[in-house]
């Protein structure tokens, strides 16, 4: 039976959560609060007086075209590492769930990635893919792609989003495995048991549901020819 801890009064859940509230003011609430303020507010070169000029700065934002074009990079980067960290999180985490011979080997190697520091991750990917010396970058090269990701923005930013997916894929993999152990066995089991219910009820009513076109295809049919023929 799973035991909760009640206060009688409000003063010690208040010290308790004063820590975090204190850190969340400081370092969130207050830093918004003066980035939104600044937004609106326009200075000198030397940062000595400011003027309130309302959404000029963001019209002049959204009428860089630089700025668009940084927008909608970040964008595709941001869509485009999250689905090649989430997807492969979860299908390893799926598999790994299933393995029961040497499923601690299993996870260790898998989690490895997420101990590399990002800066030494950033140096290994790069000496991987250098044009002049990189080990993947002489496989391309022998299969006929003309890698130089120096030269080549596309190639740059397809190393950068499989770089930065690479580095969370364990970390994704971690919660999405804690995630599936966390579901009781009898749950899973009663939730394939129904599964196969269902398959087969579906296989059932797919069955006769293509007899009865199948069967007025061929009434159609035969009834079109013997028309013909009587014609």
């Amino acid at each position: 039976m799973e035991r909760r801890v009640v206060f009688t009064g409000w003063l010690c859940p208040a010290l308790l959560l004063l820590p975090q509230l204190v850190v969340t003011f400081v370092f969130f609430f207050w830093p918004a609060a003066q980035a939104l303020l600044q937004s609106v507010r326009g200075g000198d070169a030397f940062g000595l007086s400011t003027r309130f000029v309302g959404v000029e700065n963001f019209a002049a934002l959204f009428a860089d075209r630089d700025y668009l074009a940084s927008f909608g990079v970040t964008a595709f980067f941001s869509v485009a590492v999250a689905f090649l960290a989430l997807a492969p999180g979860l299908l390893l985490a799926v598999m790994a769930d299933r393995v029961v011979r040497g499923s601690t080997v299993y996870r260790t190697v898998l989690l490895l990635p997420y101990a590399i520091a990002p800066a030494i991750a950033g140096v290994l990917w790069m000496f991987l893919f250098n044009p002049g010396i990189g080990i993947a970058a002489a496989a391309l090269r022998a299969v006929g792609v003309d890698w130089n990701y120096l030269l080549d923005g596309r190639q740059a930013m397809l190393l950068v989003i499989l770089a930065a997916a690479w580095k969370q894929i364990s970390y994704n993999f971690l919660f999405f495995l804690a995630g599936l152990q966390a579901i009781p066995a009898s749950l899973v089991e009663a939730a394939a048991i129904d599964a196969l219910v269902r398959s087969a009820a579906s296989g059932r009513s797919f069955s006769r549901c293509w007899r009865r076109p199948a069967f007025s295809c061929s009434s159609s049919t035969s009834s079109t020819r013997f028309s013909t023929r009587s014609a």
